[in-house]
Order: structure tokens, then C-alpha cells, then sequence
């Protein structure tokens, strides 16, 4: 088998190898760089998991060192050594080394490209990365092996707010220490899939914004297990909304959640998500890449044999023209949606690039679902042929997770070195 990293560069070529290896052993060296590299053994662990996840039985061998059999033992999977020896069994077993985060990304990007919508599903890979980076040993033996496995589900991210929208520092949910409790009030808003999810990453404040130094302290992480809460301090009120991603308003009264489901240090929580956003983000846009690739597969399907005049509608100017630029920004957006799913890999700050990825490709997939739209005339416009269902599920995303105005003040801001415009 070649090397996945020479064939994750687009999701069409990495899927036949999730399909081909599905339910089989594989075997993943540990080694090279990452035996050196601290920042690689996190990603080294959430890969192995995620590897479960899409159905294979990763079996890990490594030469020993770097506490990685106490790694394993976090994850509940079996160490062995090989002691630089590259193990191969061609009968059962196969060995693979993958650029995971690369096929990650474009995962969610496969669903959306043939019709689907991986919003129902995605949060996890982006959740995860926070337990995983600063998750207690405790934390990650008790949850990890779970989520890995699929027995307990991780997709509710409880961060937004309906007075705080995107200034996450002024949110109001306070979750204060009693004892070996916090108790837990307010509320939050645009909240999806928990009815869906076992488990919840709460965003709260645990220390009042006018006790500390800088406004994006004081705002704590909690694991919690939803399951027992809902009704007991928990009311989760279900949102019609213009998309089926199943979201919700929250309201906390006096919820009791164990100390235990701290993740991190108290008041440090910001700096917690702040990766998981940049993941997120990069996420999206891989959503966006494969809405934006429907429309134009759509539309190239349509008017290639949609007869007017005598001729395909896709020979005059107008109707093609815009086709093909949506696909040239597709594309240019693809590119920086690569580019940061890379720098997220190796641990290189990527704030930048992930939102202008996500802006990137959530406006060429508005511009392919408007060109889907005008190909197929009133067509574009009838529920039989799913455009505008598609066009609906991709508008979300000019304005979430992040308004892409707000991309645009975060880089005049922080990439260019302009004064802050609001």
C-alpha cells in the first residue's frame, strides 16, 4: 500500500482506502519525528482513535520510549515492541503510515459532495482535540477507548450564547465550585446534536469578568455526561430551523456537575478551544468544498444535456461561464483549506489560514449553488432535485461557525497589522 500522504490530497482518492482496510487489522508504526516531537504524540493518539472510528482495528507497534506504552494503556489498546523492526504480514496485516488529519478533513467533505450533510456528525473531530490535549490521564482512560469505539458519542459543544454571540468572552453562563460540585446557570443557544450526544463540552465562566486582568480569563471547560442531566437542571428545547442539524437552545438551573469534568486548569478554558476552533473552522470548510463540488457536478450534469434552441444550454457563455468560475474558486479555496489542515498537522499556529479557508469555501460554495440554481432555471428551485436543499445547508456556513465578516476583521487585524475595525 503507497504511503496515504501521497493520496489524501483529495477525498475521492483517500476513501477506497478507508473502504478497502474497513473492519481490518492495521498496524501503525510509532516512530521517526514523533518519538521527538511532543506535539506529535497528541495527534498520534486522536489518529489511532480516529482510525476506530472509521472502522479499522489499529494494532500499534514502536520501538519503546517517550512513555508511549502508557499512551496505549490511556487509549485501551495493546503495546508491542519491534524495536526498529518494520512488522509486515501480508496475509493479516498491513502496515500504514497516514496523513490522518489530511483524510479527516476531507471525510466530511465526501458527505457533503454526494449529497449529504456531515454537520450531524463532524463535531467530534474537532471536540476531541481538547481532551486529548489537555484532558487528564483519568479524563482520556475513562473517555477516550469509549469514544473511540462509538459507545459513548462526543457532539454537543456548548460555547454560543444569545447576548454574546461572537465575542465568546462576554458569555454569561457561570459554572461556580461547591465543594466537589460546580453548579452550573444560564444559557445557550444554536446548540446542535445534543439530543444526539452522550457527552458535552461546556464553555462557562468561573470567575465573574470583573475579577480578572484579561477579559479571556476566567472561563473554565467541563466534560460533562449529559445523559442524567437532561431534566435535572438541564432543559434542552429543540430549534426549527431553515436546516435539519437538529440544534437547541439550553438552559442551565442550578445543574450539578462533578469537579472531576474540569478539563485543564480553572479560567483557562479560552485558550483550550481556541484550537478546536481553528479545527472547526478547517472542518467547515471541507463541508463547503463538497457542497461547492455538488452544485458544480450538478450543474455540469444538467446543461451538458438540457436541449434549447437546438442546442445544450452549457454551449452559451452565460450559462457556463459562471459554472466554471465557481469551480476556479473552488478550486483556489481547496488550496487553503490544504494548506491549513497541514499547519494544524504539525502544530504550526494556523488561525489565519483556517479562517481563510472557511471563508474561501463557503462563498464558492454560494457561488456553485447560485450557478446550480440559474443552470437549471425553475428546476433549481423544486424539492425533487435537491438544490435547494443543498443551497440552504450551505448558506449556514457564511455565517457560521464564524460571520465571515468577522474573518475578514481577523485578518485585516491579526494577519495584515491594521488597526482592530471594531
Amino acid at each position: 500500500m503507497p504511503n496515504a500522504a501521497t493520496v489524501a490530497h483529495t477525498l475521492a482518492e483517500a476513501l477506497p482506502y478507508l473502504r478497502a482496510y474497513h473492519g481490518k487489522t492495521i498496524v501503525v508504526r510509532f516512530g521517526g519525528r514523533a518519538m521527538t516531537d511532543p506535539a506529535l504524540k497528541e495527534n498520534f493518539a486522536r489518529d489511532v482513535a480516529l482510525l476506530r472510528l472509521v472502522g479499522m482495528k489499529p494494532i500499534v507497534v514502536h520501538g519503546g520510549g517517550w512513555r508511549i506504552d502508557e499512551l496505549l494503556a490511556t487509549m485501551g489498546m495493546p503495546s508491542h515492541r519491534h524495536d526498529g523492526v518494520r512488522v509486515t504480514d501480508a496475509k493479516t496485516l498491513t502496515v500504514v503510515e497516514m496523513a490522518l488529519d489530511e483524510i479527516n478533513q476531507e471525510l466530511t467533505g465526501l458527505v457533503n459532495r454526494h449529497g449529504g450533510n456531515a454537520a450531524a456528525c463532524h463535531a467530534q473531530m474537532y471536540i476531541m482535540g481538547t481532551v486529548l490535549r489537555h484532558g487528564s490521564a483519568e479524563q482520556k482512560k475513562q473517555y477516550l477507548p469509549k469514544i473511540a469505539t462509538g459507545e459513548l458519542r462526543l457532539q454537543a459543544f456548548g460555547v454560543t450564547e444569545p447576548n454574546a454571540g461572537s465575542d465568546t468572552t462576554k458569555l454569561q453562563t457561570t459554572a461556580v465550585r461547591k465543594g466537589d460540585r460546580y453548579v452550573v446557570n444560564g444559557q445557550k443557544m444554536f446548540i446542535s446534536r445534543v439530543l444526539q450526544s452522550d457527552l458535552m463540552l461546556l464553555l462557562a465562566r468561573t470567575t465573574p469578568v470583573d475579577q480578572v486582568k484579561k477579559k479571556t480569563d476566567g472561563l473554565s471547560v467541563f466534560l460533562i455526561d449529559i445523559r442524567e442531566l437532561k431534566g435535572k437542571g438541564l432543559d434542552v428545547r429543540p430549534l426549527k430551523m431553515m436546516m435539519n442539524h437538529s440544534t437547541n437552545a439550553l438552559f442551565f438551573d442550578n445543574m450539578e456537575i462533578p469537579a472531576s469534568s474540569l478539563i485543564g486548569q480553572e479560567g483557562k478554558g479560552f485558550s483550550y478551544i481556541l484550537d478546536g476552533m481553528n479545527a472547526e473552522r478547517i472542518l467547515v470548510a471541507s463541508d463547503s468544498l463538497g457542497d461547492a463540488r455538488w452544485f458544480i457536478e450538478k450543474a455540469v450534469g444538467y446543461v451538458g444535456q438540457r436541449v434549447i434552441f437546438g442546442k445544450p444550454i452549457g454551449a452559451n457563455q452565460g450559462v457556463q461561464f459562471p459554472i466554471a468560475k465557481a469551480h476556479v474558486s473552488i478550486e483556489a479555496a481547496d488550496l487553503m483549506r490544504t494548506k491549513a489542515a497541514r499547519m494544524f498537522d504539525a502544530g504550526i499556529p494556523c488561525g489565519g489560514e483556517a479562517n481563510m479557508a472557511k471563508y474561501l469555501a463557503s462563498e464558492a460554495a454560494i457561488e456553485a449553488g447560485n450557478a446550480c440554481i440559474d443552470a437549471h432555471g425553475g428546476y433549481g428551485f423544486a424539492e425533487e432535485y435537491d438544490i435547494e436543499r443543498k443551497f440552504r445547508e450551505s448558506r449556514l456556513y457564511r455565517a457560521a461557525p464564524i460571520n465571515n465578516n468577522l474573518v475578514l476583521a481577523f485578518v485585516g487585524e491579526h494577519v495584515l497589522g491594521m488597526p482592530r475595525s471594531y
